[in-house]
Order: C-alpha cells, then sequence, then structure tokens
C-alpha cells in the first residue's frame, strides 16, 4: 500500500496506491479489507489508484467554530472501478456507479445530523485485464450556512432555483454570498451535456469573491482594467442576456461560480434604501 498525504490551507489531497493481485502486487490480499482514512480538512481531493476492497472516507473538519452542513463531491473525469456511497447512521446509500458517467455532474448531501460525514467506496470487480490501470478519484467540499445559502442543494448535484429572489433573500445574499460584482451581460451561453448555461459577465466594481472567479482584463479601447468572469446557471432556468446593470451574487463551487441573486443594479438599491431606512438591512452594504 503506497500513501501520500498532504494538507494545507484546509486543503487536503490523499492519494492511495492498492495493487490488486491482478495487477501484480498484493497477491494474497483479504477481499473483506476495507481502508479508513480520517480528512480534516474542509475540502480536498481523494485518488486511488488500483482500487480494490473498499475505502471509508470520514470527514472531521479540525475547525469546531464552524457548522458544516452539506457536503459536495465532484468525480474527476478518468473515475472509473467503483460506485460511491454516502454512509447515514450506518447505512449506506448510492450516489454514484461505476459505469454512471459521473464527469461532469456534482454530487451533494445535507450532513447537519449528529455522524460525521462519510463516503464510502466500493470496488467493483475487475475483469479487463491485468495491466489496466483503474483511477478512482474526486474532489469534495464541506459548506457551512453562509456558502450553502446559494444555490439551493439537492441529493443529486447543484440545484439552482430559478425564481426570482425575494426581497429579503436579496438583503440576507449580499450579506452571505462568496462573491457579489456589479456589472453587465456580455453573452450567454447552453451548455446541453452538462445541462447548464454560462453567463459571461464584464464586471464594473468587485464587492468581494471568495476566490479568483472574477480577473481584471485590460481593455485596449479605453486602456483600463476590467473586470470579467462566468457565472454559471441550470440549463433548465432558460437564462438570456438582458440589457442594464445588474448585482449578481451567488456561492462557488470547485472552482466555479454559480448563480444565486441577479437583481437590476437599480431594483437593489431600492430594497436596500427602504430595509436601511426600516432599520432591516442584514449587513451594511458599501454604496457608490
Amino acid at each position: 500500500i503506497k500513501l501520500k498525504f498532504k494538507e494545507c490551507c484546509c486543503c487536503c489531497l490523499f492519494d492511495l496506491a492498492f495493487p490488486s493481485e491482478s495487477s501484480g502486487f498484493a497477491a494474497g490480499v483479504d477481499s473483506r479489507i476495507v481502508l479508513q482514512v480520517r480528512l480534516r480538512c474542509t475540502k480536498g481531493s481523494v485518488r486511488w489508484v488500483y482500487p480494490g476492497q473498499a475505502l471509508r472516507v470520514v470527514l472531521e473538519p479540525n475547525l469546531s467554530s464552524a457548522r458544516h452542513t452539506s457536503i459536495c463531491i465532484k468525480p474527476s473525469p478518468s473515475f472509473g472501478g467503483a460506485s460511491v456511497f454516502i454512509e447515514r447512521a450506518g447505512q449506506l446509500e448510492l450516489l454514484v456507479t461505476d459505469n454512471g458517467r459521473p464527469e461532469y455532474q456534482v454530487f451533494c448531501f445535507r450532513a447537519d445530523g449528529p455522524h460525521k460525514p462519510v463516503i464510502y467506496l466500493q470496488a467493483s470487480p475487475q475483469s479487463d485485464g491485468p495491466r489496466n490501470r483503474r483511477t478512482v478519484g474526486f474532489k469534495y467540499e464541506l459548506l457551512t450556512n453562509r456558502s450553502a445559502a446559494a444555490p439551493n442543494l439537492g441529493p443529486s448535484g447543484l440545484e439552482t432555483s430559478c425564481r426570482p429572489c425575494n426581497d429579503t433573500e436579496l438583503l440576507m445574499a449580499i450579506c452571505s454570498s462568496d462573491f457579489v460584482v456589479r456589472g453587465y451581460i456580455k453573452k450567454v451561453t447552453h451548455d446541453s451535456r452538462r445541462q447548464m448555461s454560462s453567463v459571461e459577465v464584464s464586471a464594473l466594481r468587485v464587492y468581494w469573491q471568495r476566490s479568483g472567479v472574477f480577473e481584471q482584463h485590460l481593455d485596449p479601447l479605453v486602456s483600463c482594467q476590467s473586470w470579467r468572469g462566468h457565472i454559471h446557471t441550470l440549463l433548465q432556468c432558460h437564462v438570456k442576456p438582458g440589457d442594464g446593470e445588474f448585482l449578481f451574487t451567488g456561492s462557488e463551487h470547485f472552482g466555479e461560480a454559480w448563480l444565486g441573486c441577479a437583481p437590476r443594479y437599480k431594483d437593489f438599491l431600492s430594497v436596500y434604501h427602504n430595509a436601511r431606512t426600516a432599520r432591516q438591512n442584514s449587513c451594511d452594504f458599501p454604496l457608490d
């Protein structure tokens, strides 16, 4: 068994190589063995080369002050050779099958019970020859109440609500979202294979963002820096280009931005001013 583990900035990278008998190594390994690993990071990745038997991944982050209510996992493009289950109170629930083609999917589930969240991988029997190198890999993120505010999380992936946010949801979104930017819609593209739409945004101002989803670019026409980025949403929301300024909010998952609330900026100003006058705003927001 070869193990490689790296931990930095609350991000775990875990590699496991457990060659099976068919690969020419580890002859006579007990097929009933269940390997167990405990990861104390809020996000990271697991890679299992030559998957054999089973692997039980217990997620127990060392940030005791944060309450993690949801977990998302994203299988790697080369995922194959095992099925993925989530463990709830000792019972296994199937999440990804070996032949499920999960490379474009993100799977999320709730983890707000008394038990530690567990991801269970069961290797499939290998019948395609001793030289085939199978690899099971996935990335994971533990989400707090703040990061799970948008999009809504369903059992089969990231599910954004297609309806516009109401005033209460909008006022909460500007305080709790992973990114808040003001700008214009440059272009909208649709990807039927991934069942998602991508909104290209030219941002006038980036109020904040958790990572570098929005980057600065030099506009040669006006010789100044501008912010650009892409925000994803579900294809079923039928997003179309619109004129005027918008305030974009949402969450970031696996390096991608997902749309939460996106009102026109003038409508947001009206809602925010009314809430501040009534002292009902959830937080102070910088106004130009």
